[in-house]
């Protein structure tokens, strides 16, 4: 794959005109007014009938699932009906992430706040659920009828996500009893379904603990879910803590209901398969950061006037504009990669996710920065939309893993071959 399909390409021209014309004009309140961001999402979603093929996908899932659990054919063979060739694969691949790179032309903080709810927090529970637990919350995360967070970070934490983690779950009989608190959480402010990670409290040393993840609904008691934060972009995304005061739950909320999978690396692991999807959904945000910026540089090229000729006569813009260029080109062919490859069935290695989301991270930074330079003093301005891009590229370097995690995870997969 080296381009989009003629059916794709329709269908990117469709997404774009929809965000432009019912998006693009909400972007003062979304980024001043603190406009939460869901009923327009909601909208695309029905505009596209985005919800009728999550609910049929849902719908095909959970019946293999339980076929094979009555000792009936293979969820991991499908009927000659469902299975797709590799190119309608690829075709409802790239119309999932289509979506991703027209919204981060505009907004990237929509995009940060439907893959939390959308892919973080319903992979956690498509993964690790039962099918009882995937039919109760998974297919109302995937639909976007409710909100959902997916709560790791804690104030100690960061980058030191699972060493440094202090919320714990000790048990009580048959139920468990949830302490703790957490930061940085997208859609925490308005999430309806949390999946809050945490160790096990046996008595153990605390690096000895399993990591384990419980859903939790808004209102529980003992839950209390902050208002949202201010922060330097990704104001279209709400960000926000969650406490935890003995926060009672049955088994019915442990993942799984059953501490066995979380034993060992288990939980860990679980929660660093949800870190590569993330990753790898950066690289399509930096491409429509990207995008957007080198449309926008180019025309101002070439209307801005200065010492009596448009600025893109001169080399040093010419200079900076090529290297946007290069920078969506190889970002493009990331994404063309990621689409190919999971149309194969296959998935990037945790470091490969890393190494693509450190690139596309950096790209998306210094083409931002590189197109307010390019402004001048209007690119510093909030009602050219360079600035507001520059603000919403940096947190790529930041969530979902930092920079330097990233380089140490590359890294320590290179040493070990």
């Amino acid at each position: 794959m080296y381009k989009w399909s003629d059916e794709q390409e329709m269908v990117r021209v469709a997404v774009r005109d929809f965000v432009d014309k019912e998006i693009r004009p909400h972007r003062d309140e979304l980024e001043f007014g603190d406009l939460p961001p869901y009923d327009l999402l909601r909208k695309m979603f029905k505009t596209f009938g985005m919800v009728d093929m999550q609910k049929a996908s849902f719908a095909s899932k959970i019946a293999a699932e339980k076929a094979k659990a009555a000792g009936g054919e293979s969820a991991d063979s499908e009927p000659e009906t469902e299975k797709a060739d590799s190119y309608r694969d690829a075709n409802a691949i790239a119309f999932s992430i289509i979506p991703i790179i027209e919204l981060c032309r505009v907004c990237p903080g929509m995009v940060t706040a439907m893959g939390v709810s959308m892919g973080l927090t319903a992979a956690a529970v498509m993964s690790k659920g039962t099918i009882a637990q995937k039919e109760r919350w998974a297919l109302d995360l995937l639909t976007l009828d409710k909100v959902g967070a997916w709560a790791i970070t804690e104030p100690g934490s960061g980058s030191d996500a699972f060493g440094a983690m202090k919320s714990t779950a000790r048990r009580d009989g048959d139920e468990y009893i949830l302490n703790g608190s957490k930061t940085f959480i997208t859609n925490g402010p308005h999430a309806d379904t949390i999946v809050f990670i945490c160790k096990l409290d046996e008595g153990n040393p605390p690096e000895e603990r399993a990591v384990v993840q419980f859903v939790l609904d808004s209102g529980m008691p003992g839950l209390e879910q902050s208002k949202p934060l201010r922060k330097m972009g990704v104001h279209s995304s709400p960000t926000g803590e969650l406490f935890l005061s003995d926060v009672r739950v049955g088994k019915d909320r442990l993942l799984g209901e059953s501490e066995e999978a979380f034993k060992g690396s288990g939980g860990r692991n679980a929660s660093k398969a949800t870190f590569s999807m993330e990753r790898t959904g950066v690289v399509a945000m930096a491409l429509g950061i990207v995008d957007r910026c080198l449309e926008l540089s180019l025309q101002y090229a070439k209307d801005r006037v200065q010492f009596g000729q448009p600025i893109g006569q001169f080399q040093l813009i010419q200079l900076k504009l090529a290297k946007m260029e290069v920078a969506r080109m190889n970002l493009q062919n990331q994404v063309f990669r990621n689409i190919e490859m999971a149309a194969a069935g296959e998935s990037p290695s945790f470091a490969e996710a890393s190494a693509g989301k450190l690139y596309a991270a950096q790209a998306a930074t210094d083409v931002a920065l590189e197109a307010v330079q390019l402004f001048g003093g209007n690119g510093y301005m909030a009602e050219f939309e360079v600035e507001q891009l520059a603000r919403d590229a940096k947190v790529l370097q930041i969530y979902a893993g930092t920079d330097e995690i990233q380089v140490s995870a590359v890294a320590r997969s290179l040493l070990a071959e």
